[in-house]
């Protein structure tokens, strides 16, 4: 029981670091990249653009990567992995010298920002003792 609760406190501390990542860059990530280009509004806006679809196209092809990758070496050293990816993703993008770097650090978190599915998966897990396949399916 005590291995259980274990689990869900460290998934649910991901979840928050996850969504606390979210909630950070969105207000910064704009003036950034502002600064980054002179204060052209015009380009900093098709950048902010790029960033956000670079963000998502990443989360969209590496998820089913990260969940193979979690069913091979487990769910716990992923979950890590992504938040170390976070972390190193916040360091690339303070000491950026260039938005091309900057650039970077948005792959970087849109690789490792995949995890939410693990997440879920991890606590489906934890939390019920015989899931199914068709519920599993209807959860994700």
């Amino acid at each position: 029981m005590k291995s259980r609760q274990a689990a869900v406190i460290f998934v649910f501390i991901t979840v928050v670091l996850d969504m606390l990542a979210l909630g950070l860059i969105a207000p910064v990530l704009p003036k950034l990249v502002l600064s980054f280009l002179n204060n052209d509004m015009r380009r900093a806006a098709n950048w902010n653009g790029i960033f956000l679809t670079v963000f998502a196209a990443m989360q969209f092809f590496f998820s089913p990567v990260i969940g193979v990758l979690s069913d091979r070496i487990g769910r716990r050293p992923v979950l890590l992995l992504s938040s170390l990816g976070l972390g190193l993703d916040y360091v690339v993008m303070a000491l950026a010298p260039t938005i091309g770097w900057l650039f970077l650090g948005r792959i970087i978190s849109g690789i490792t920002a995949s995890s939410f599915r693990i997440d879920r998966c991890c606590l489906w897990h934890r939390v019920h003792l015989r899931p199914s396949r068709r519920r599993i399916g209807r959860q994700h």
